[in-house]
C-alpha cells in the first residue's frame, strides 16, 4: 500500500461511520463574538417568530392578576385555569381582543397547565351550533371540541406537555396541550332575537373550566348574567383606541428568553432556538448588542408587525378581490401567517372549523370607504356553503365595530329579517347612508371613513376549506360628496 493510500485509508477510518455520529453545534459556540449586523439580522427573525408567543405570555400574566371571576369594565375575566362567559353578543367597547364578531356568545379562559390540569365542562347543546377553541402558546389548535366533530357533552381534562396520570373516572377524554400556556375560547351561536337570547342562557350557564382538584363529577353552573364588578386598574379606565397592547418592544427580548425556556421547539426549530438564545446571551454580555436588540425590537414592530395589521395582507389572494388564510390555527412553521393573524385578528378557529375571508380594498386597490356605497350579491343558492352559519362583519380601521344608528355590526344567518330577491339571490347593502326602508333589513351600516369586511363561515364545506368557493365581487356604487 502506498503512503498516499495509507493516508487516505487513515482519514477514512477517522471519519464517523455515519452522518448521525456528527455532532455539530445547533447555533453559535458559547461566547462567540457577535457583530451588531449579525445580531440585527437574527433579532428581526426572533421578533417575527416570537411575537405571538410573547403576546400569549403577556395575556397569561394579566389573567394571573385576576382575583376572581367577574366583570372588568364590559369584559368578563377569570383567574388562570378558569374561564368567564358573556351572556350576550360582545360589547362594542371591549378592546381586549380585536376583530370580534356578534354572531356568537364568547367566553375566554387563560391556561396555566404547569400549575394544574383543568376540567372543561361541555353542555349538551342539542342542535345549536357551537365550538370551543383550544389553542396553545403558538396559537395553534390542539384539540377538536365542537359540534362539527360530534363532541359529546361531558367533562374533558386539559393537561400540559409534562402531565402524567390516568384519565379520571367520569371524564370523556384527556386533551393534551404541547405548551403549558394557552387559551380556551367557547363560541356559541345565538340568533339575534329575544327568544334565542333567553333560550341560550341555561346552556351558557353550564360552560365552565376549573382545576382538576375541584372536580367532583357534578356539573357546576354559573349565572353569567350576574357577575361581580371588579375594580378597573388605573391604566384601563380610559378606553384604548385600538386593541390592548400585549407586546411591548422594550420588554420583548426579556420575555422571549422566558418563552424559549418554557415552550419546547417544534421538530426542526432547535437551531432557531439556539440562534435566539445566543443572541440574548450576547445582549446580556455586551451593552452594544443590548442596544441593537432594543433598536431592532422597535424597528421590527414598525417594519414587520405593523404592516401585517391590514387584512389585505393576511393569507392568500383569491378570486373577486378577497383574500384568506388556509392554515389558520394550524400554522406549524408558517411564521408569516401566524404573525399576521396574531396582529390583525388573533385566536382564529382551526381551518376545518371556520373560514375567514377578508376585503379591505375595492377593485382599484383603494380602501373601502363610506364615501361610496357597495353591494354584495350572492346568487340563488350560493351563500357560503356551511353546516353552521355565516356572517359578514364590518370593522373600523382599528378592527372594532363602527358605531351606527341601528347598532348593527354584522349580518348573516343570525338575522331573520334578510330579504331575498325574486330570483332567490341575496343582496347586502354596505353604505353609510340609510337606504330606503325596503332595504334596511339587508343594510350593513358603514362609517363615513375607511372600513374593512370579514366574511366568516362556521362549519365550512370542503369547497370552502379547499378554496373552490369564493365570495362574489363587491360592487361599488357612485361616490358620495
Amino acid at each position: 500500500m502506498t503512503l498516499v493510500a495509507l493516508a487516505v485509508s487513515g482519514l477514512l477510518m477517522a471519519l464517523p461511520a455515519s452522518a448521525n455520529e456528527t455532532v455539530a453545534p445547533a447555533g453559535p459556540v458559547a461566547n462567540t463574538v457577535m457583530t451588531p449586523g449579525y445580531a440585527r439580522a437574527v433579532a428581526q427573525m426572533a421578533y417575527a417568530w416570537g411575537w405571538p408567543l410573547v403576546n400569549l405570555q403577556t395575556r397569561r400574566m394579566m389573567y394571573e392578576q385576576v382575583p376572581t371571576i367577574g366583570l372588568l369594565g364590559p369584559t368578563p375575566v377569570a383567574p388562570v385555569n378558569q374561564l368567564a362567559m358573556l351572556s350576550d353578543y360582545i360589547d362594542p367597547d371591549i378592546r381586549i381582543v380585536a376583530h370580534p364578531n356578534q354572531d356568537v356568545v364568547y367566553g375566554f379562559g387563560a391556561l396555566a397547565l404547569d400549575k394544574a390540569p383543568v376540567i372543561l365542562q361541555v353542555p349538551d347543546f342539542g342542535e345549536r351550533f357551537w365550538m370551543f377553541e383550544l389553542a396553545d402558546q403558538r396559537t395553534d389548535s390542539f384539540a377538536q371540541v365542537a359540534k362539527i366533530y360530534g363532541t359529546q357533552p361531558g367533562f374533558y381534562l386539559i393537561v400540559g406537555p409534562d402531565w402524567k396520570g390516568e384519565k379520571p373516572a367520569g371524564v370523556e377524554a384527556v386533551l393534551r396541550s404541547p405548551t403549558n400556556t394557552g387559551v380556551v375560547i367557547p363560541r356559541v351561536f345565538m340568533a339575534d332575537t329575544a327568544q334565542d337570547r333567553e333560550a341560550v342562557q341555561p346552556l351558557l350557564n353550564q360552560i365552565a373550566m376549573y382545576p382538576l382538584s375541584t372536580f367532583d363529577g357534578k356539573i357546576k353552573t354559573i349565572d353569567w348574567k350576574h357577575l361581580p364588578r371588579l375594580p378597573l386598574p388605573k391604566a384601563a379606565t380610559d378606553k384604548p383606541a385600538g386593541e390592548t397592547r400585549w407586546v411591548t418592544p422594550e420588554r420583548f427580548f426579556a420575555q422571549l428568553k422566558r418563552v424559549l425556556a418554557e415552550v419546547p421547539p417544534l421538530p426542526g426549530e432547535e437551531s432557531l432556538y439556539a440562534q435566539f438564545r445566543a443572541l440574548i446571551a450576547a445582549g446580556e454580555a455586551n451593552p452594544a448588542i443590548a442596544k441593537v436588540l432594543q433598536d431592532s425590537a422597535q424597528q421590527s414592530e414598525k417594519d414587520i408587525v405593523d404592516p401585517l395589521f391590514y387584512l389585505s395582507r393576511n393569507g392568500v389572494r383569491i378570486a373577486n378581490g378577497w383574500n384568506r388564510p388556509f392554515n389558520n390555527a394550524a400554522f406549524g412553521t408558517d411564521y408569516l401567517t401566524r404573525l399576521a393573524i396574531a396582529k390583525s385578528n388573533i385566536f382564529e378557529n382551526h381551518a376545518r372549523e371556520t373560514t375567514y375571508l377578508f376585503r379591505e380594498e375595492d377593485g382599484d386597490g383603494q380602501r373601502l370607504s363610506g364615501e361610496r356605497s357597495y353591494t354584495l350579491t350572492f346568487p340563488a343558492g350560493q351563500t357560503p356553503p356551511v353546516s353552521g352559519f355565516w356572517s359578514l362583519t364590518l370593522y373600523d380601521p382599528l378592527h372594532f365595530f363602527a358605531a351606527n344608528e341601528i347598532k348593527r355590526y354584522s349580518t348573516g344567518t343570525k338575522n331573520k329579517d334578510l330579504k331575498y330577491n325574486a330570483d332567490g339571490s341575496l343582496t347586502l347593502y354596505i353604505q353609510h347612508q340609510r337606504p330606503t326602508e325596503d332595504k334596511v333589513g339587508n343594510w350593513l351600516p358603514a362609517p363615513q371613513g375607511e372600513f374593512a369586511l370579514t366574511l366568516r363561515a362556521y362549519g365550512p364545506s370542503d369547497a370552502l376549506i379547499k378554496g373552490d368557493w369564493a365570495p362574489p365581487p363587491l360592487v361599488p356604487g357612485p361616490q358620495h360628496h
